[in-house]
């Protein structure tokens, strides 16, 4: 009977313990993956000192911009394709062993270092100055980084610090400001994705509460007489509905918004959000055959009389002051089902006059400097000149590199997916390696922020000289290099500092902790399943980590990418550092289905919204 009595207690401790182990790891996916609709914590939610919810509209839309938004919320969502590369079992297997673990693990690191400075010197200001170990307050003073980063711990579980971070910001005052006007463009990337985002992955209602709260005042932002954001918002003339637009403001301030906006408002059902942004959407495409270089809006627009091209307006980049506009087109999109055909026919028109005027291949090196440049793109500016009495315009190409400008690969890419133009997602791979070349060519292995090339010569690039007069469009182009070789007459250095060939100046030698390169290969990574992007993003990361790693062990911007490692750093620890930069170094070594492409749209500062069909655009 012993051995029976001894199988019988056997059998017990076995059932015992997978009980066990089966409620825990029921209670460890909860933990991981909460329902959206309930709330884990009893946060003391401190309501703002003034309900922006209740002050009357001076200015509202009118019945026509009403009408649009309405019927829009009430269209059918599309079938959608596929954003992501459909990984096999080896291919995982070859992206997904110790050596990623490993990677991941040391951006891990390298995040929870950064947070605990922050925490440690900065908690609840909007920066860390990391060399003088202070706070500072330049968006606002409600704590820029501590909303900016909710979404990052809770991606790289650091539960404790969400909780913490959590708990700061249900006290958040929005109408307690470090300074009487703030950036409503700024405002809304930062504070407003960032609490969305949190809200979409955690499910803590807090945040979404506050999110409320921080839409219906930005919201007042629209409440002018052009119904165009004004994005000095001062508070005082906000409340009273006297915001005044610019007759000089930046692309991207207009076009940024309607990622935030419109998922406010599938969370909430209330339309007056989406009403707001779909408005500017029109006036947008409106405008956008009427340009200096049709398809594209210039860098500054005039919001007082509508949308007009602003005195200034003979510029177009896709970098500084336009970047998010057109990256927002086929994100909104995306986060609408598909339901509003304007934003792809906005986005084929941009990318294509894009690819036809903007973007260019560097002339390559000499041969003894190492091998030949790889098949890349950069994208430059054009400046649009009136012309003579035969009416052409002069379309001049600036060959200036903006790291700003390198989000670009990945929304070239993303587009192609998403409006089934695989051209777009190979021009996409050009330019996010075009970026990580960059990096590489520089002594600390990182790209400054702006730099000069000399561009190849389209016609030599492709056998079709797309810059070439042209009577169709009444646009000459003055004659670029005529070859894509080496060419020492065309080669002209800085006197003070030589740059790597074929770069010809520095204009802004700083590395500011951006993400636009590493994003761009985040995206090309998920859509393409390319491995060689993730050892790319390894040199890139590794390189990032020793030069921006102060004595103090924070991170700092870089003085000057020329010089050698640990020579000089800025006092800034900008919010996008942990926001976006770690975090898409976080992602491109993680698993290619942890926040998919197919269930997320990133904002412009890397807050993923979730794509759950919540159908909810509506316009009550």
């Amino acid at each position: 009977m012993a051995p029976l009595t001894l199988r019988r207690r056997s059998l017990r401790v076995i059932l015992v313990t997978a009980i066990f182990l089966g409620l825990y790891l029921m209670l460890s996916r909860a933990y991981l993956n909460p329902p959206r609709d309930e709330t884990r914590s009893d946060w003391k939610y401190t309501p703002s000192s003034f309900d922006w919810s209740k002050r009357r509209e001076v200015q509202p839309l009118d019945d026509a911009a009403v009408s649009s938004a309405t019927n829009l919320s009430e269209e059918p969502s599309l079938p959608l394709p596929r954003i992501q590369h459909v990984f096999s079992d080896a291919e995982l297997t070859q992206s997904h062993n110790s050596t990623q673990l490993a990677r991941r693990d040391a951006v891990f690191q390298t995040a929870k270092r950064s947070w605990q400075a922050y925490r440690t010197h900065a908690f609840g200001n909007d920066e860390l100055a990391p060399l003088s170990l202070t706070g500072r307050d330049p968006l606002g003073g409600w704590g820029a980084t501590l909303v900016d980063s909710l979404d990052t711990l809770w991606i790289m579980g650091l539960r404790d610090e969400f909780a913490d971070a959590v708990r700061r910001v249900a006290s958040i005052d929005w109408n307690r400001a470090s300074s009487r006007r703030v950036s409503l463009f700024e405002t809304n990337i930062r504070y407003l994705g960032g609490l969305l985002a949190a809200y979409d992955l955690s499910g803590e209602k807090v945040l979404l509460g506050k999110a409320v709260e921080l839409g219906d005042m930005l919201y007042a932002a629209f409440d002018t007489p052009s119904r165009l954001p004004a994005n000095g918002f001062d508070f005082d003339r906000a409340r009273r509905g006297r915001l005044l637009v610019s007759g000089n403001e930046a692309l991207a301030a207009v076009g940024s918004l309607g990622l935030e906006f419109a998922r406010l408002s599938q969370l909430t059902g209330d339309g007056k959000y989406l009403r707001a942004v779909d408005a500017v959407k029109q006036k947008l495409e409106r405008v956008q055959d009427g340009t200096r270089l049709p398809g594209l809006w210039p860098i500054h627009l005039d919001l007082r009389d509508g949308l007009v091209t602003a005195p200034r307006g003979t510029t177009f980049s896709l970098g500084s002051g336009a970047d998010s506009a057109y990256e927002y087109l086929p994100k909104t999109h995306l986060l609408f089902d598909g339901r509003d055909p304007a934003y792809e026919r906005m986005y084929t028109k941009a990318v294509d006059t894009a690819t036809k005027y903007l973007l260019f291949r560097p002339m390559p090196p000499p041969s003894d400097e190492g091998d030949d440049i790889p098949d890349i793109l950069f994208s430059g500016t054009i400046d649009v000149a009136s012309g003579g009495e035969d009416g052409k315009r002069n379309v001049m190409l600036i060959p200036e590199i903006q790291h700003l400008g390198c989000f670009a690969g990945g929304m070239f890419a993303l587009g192609g997916k998403l409006f089934g133009r695989p051209e777009d997602v190979v021009t996409g791979e050009r330019l996010a390696r075009g970026c990580a070349w960059a990096y590489e060519a520089f002594p600390m292995g990182v790209m400054p922020e702006t730099a000069m090339v000399v561009p190849c010569d389209p016609a030599a690039d492709d056998g079709d000289d797309d810059n070439a007069d042209s009577d169709d469009d009444h646009t000459t182009t003055p004659p670029l290099p005529l070859a894509c070789e080496w060419n020492e007459t065309l080669y002209r250095h800085e006197t003070t500092t030589q740059p790597p060939p074929p770069f010809t100046a520095v204009n802004n030698p700083r590395y500011l902790l951006r993400p636009e390169a590493i994003e761009s290969l985040f995206v090309l990574y998920r859509v393409t399943g390319k491995a060689d992007l993730l050892d790319i993003a390894w040199r890139m990361f590794e390189a990032v980590e020793a030069a921006a790693r102060t004595a103090r062990g924070t991170y700092a911007a870089v003085r000057d990418v020329r010089a050698e490692k640990g020579q000089g750093w800025v006092d800034s620890m900008e919010s996008f550092w942990l926001a976006e930069t770690l975090k898409y170094f976080y992602l491109i070594f993680s698993e290619p289905e942890f926040i998919s492409l197919d269930d997320y749209v990133f904002n412009t500062e890397a807050h993923p919204f979730r794509l759950d069909g919540a159908g909810s655009l509506m316009a009550r």
